[in-house]
């Protein structure tokens, strides 16, 4: 009886991520599985080998895991970007930066010439206001654009929206509504800007809402992403479609075994309308035995607060720079821990939205109470975003067997406002703390949160080891990590997060045959080149994906 073939991938190097065989001159594979590492010659010694040097002159790398993702990243292409800086879509396609205001007007503008005159909404995403200071985007901005059809354009934090005059009346907001996050000029009037979800969802043309829900295009378009970055494993962090029988059953046919990728599929714990946290608990529970190959499923995302550049972001002392409010609670501190405290007891892996380092405070103690009430082993529950986590919290984090999913990426994106206006020279430099993290020896993971920053881990790895921001600066110097300790990050680190370390992000014997294809190693190019580095397409359970575009972002 002939034995399966084991196929020998010869590359330029092989990095592993294992610290027993760190270097490699060639992979082995058998079926969709690893079956070993080490030089030709001693991979042709296994029976029935068979070799492929496709990537003879590349370098083989564990494919990326990215533990902060979301799907409708890849229906927002769909819509109108208005983003300040430059973005390529999953096709190749280049989207310019919008320089100004009048850039952005003048594109919806344009956009809304070509549309058909029957009152259809226009959406549009990326729109941050804090990068053109004097200058507003409201509804009366908005309204220079139409007064005909609902205009809605989502914040790049996807946070915020603001529309113009024609929605907030279809919408019926008035001076009258009373919802945290309807924001109001001094008369009372809405100004068009919509502040977090139950402001957000008051709009009926909401550009989330329809960028949400089970749509193959949508997950083609992720997934073609995923492929030109390198990356073999994400996250769709925070779902509704976990919740309904025949979205679950759509979502599982689309992510099937030929999927270019693995998709980690995190229900929303507690949002408007999600109903009580027991009845979600259970659920998520009951599907984790519909997990396939390549869709994951049984983990679970809270938020607590909001944006630090959308200043709803909850801060400790001293606040926010320029003495703004404290933000948003999304989540309320007390409806929160009832909501954890059922997840946890029900065995589930929980990632918490943690911008600010007052939300973090919250999710700590609520972890400490809750352990001690229901003491959990490898619970492995994660502070995502973690931007202004202290090192006084991560020894806590440690202390408690959490982990930390740290957005190193909002050091370029929003670096230079951070320092000058948003959180001052000193907080600025603390931010993003992943040198601390390393150092209180809490388990962590870089991540891009696309759409809100673009997805990329070789850039993501940049960030994180140059802390550069757009004008040059380095912000918080100390907080650099090595290139070797991004790379693990991006790799084992999101791997452990997502309790699939047994399974992907590295490159031993038995893990799954996930790779990405690089023509450079990231550990021996110049650190502030790690970004540039091209990405040929991954390996996904030993299937071959090519990629459409090479990542050359902004950055």
């Amino acid at each position: 009886m002939t034995s399966e073939p084991t196929i020998i991938y010869p590359a330029a190097l092989v990095r592993t991520m294992d610290p027993a065989r760190p270097t490699a001159e060639a992979v082995a594979v058998r079926g969709n599985r690893i079956r070993a590492v080490g030089t030709v010659e001693e991979l042709q010694t296994y029976p029935n080998t068979v070799i492929d040097d496709r990537y003879a002159d590349r370098v083989i790398v564990p494919g990326f895991v990215e533990a902060h993702s979301h799907n409708f990243g890849g229906a927002l292409w769909n819509l109108t970007y208005v983003g300040r800086f430059e973005r390529v879509s999953p096709d190749g396609r280049r989207w310019p930066g919008c320089e100004s205001v009048d850039e952005i007007l003048e594109r919806l503008r344009a956009i809304a010439s070509e549309m058909p005159d029957d009152g259809s909404p226009l959406l549009a995403w990326g729109l941050d206001p804090i990068y053109y200071p004097g200058f507003e985007v409201t509804a009366t901005e908005l309204d220079t654009v139409s007064t005909t059809r609902p205009i809605v354009v989502m914040h790049a934090s996807g946070h915020l929206s603001v529309v113009n005059s024609f929605a907030l009346a279809e919408s019926e907001i008035t001076a009258a509504t009373d919802v945290i996050g309807v924001r109001k000029h001094a008369d009372g009037t809405p100004t068009g800007v919509l502040a977090e979800p139950a402001a957000m969802s008051l709009v009926k043309a909401s550009a989330i809402e329809m960028a949400r829900g089970v749509s193959a295009t949508t997950f083609e378009n992720f997934a073609a992403d995923a492929v030109n970055q390198g990356v073999t494993t994400a996250t769709d962090l925070g779902s509704a479609i976990v919740y309904d029988d025949a979205q679950l059953a759509e979502l599982t046919s689309i992510v099937d075994d030929s999927f270019p990728m693995r998709v980690s599929t995190f229900g929303f714990g507690s949002m408007p309308g999600m109903g009580a946290p027991t009845n979600a608990a259970e659920r998520v529970a009951a599907i984790r035995d519909r997990s396939t190959d390549r869709l994951r499923l049984g983990h679970v995302k809270l938020i607590l607060d909001g944006s630090i550049q959308g200043f709803t972001a909850r801060l400790q002392e001293p606040g926010y720079y320029n003495d703004a409010p404290n933000g948003i609670w999304v989540t309320d501190p007390a409806a929160f821990e009832q909501a954890f405290g059922e997840f946890h007891r029900a065995g589930l892996t929980i990632h918490v939205h943690c911008n600010g380092d007052q939300a973090t405070q919250v999710f700590i103690e609520v972890l400490e109470r809750t352990l001690a009430q229901y003491p959990r082993w490898d619970h492995r529950h994660t502070v995502t975003h973690s931007q202004l986590t202290t090192a006084a919290q991560y020894k806590r984090l440690a202390a408690l067997g959490a982990c930390a999913n740290i957005f190193s990426n909002h050091i370029w994106t929003w670096g230079d406002q951070h320092r000058d206006s948003i959180l001052g020279p000193d907080r600025a430099s603390r931010m993003n703390a992943a040198a601390t993290a390393l150092r209180c020896g809490v388990p962590f993971t870089l991540h891009s949160d696309t759409p809100v920053t673009p997805l990329g881990p070789l850039q993501t790895m940049k960030h994180a080891v140059t802390r550069l921001t757009p004008s040059g600066r380095v912000l918080g110097a100390e907080e650099r990590i090595t290139a070797e300790q991004a790379l693990h990050a991006v790799t084992l680190g999101g791997a452990y997060t997502l309790k699939m370390d047994h399974e992907v992000g590295s490159i031993e014997a038995g893990k799954l045959a996930d790779f990405a294809i690089l023509d450079a190693d990231p550990l021996a190019v110049p650190e502030a080149e790690i970004g540039e580095i091209t990405v040929f397409g991954t390996v996904v359970g030993g299937a071959h994906y090519a990629a459409a575009a090479a990542p050359a972002l902004v950055g």
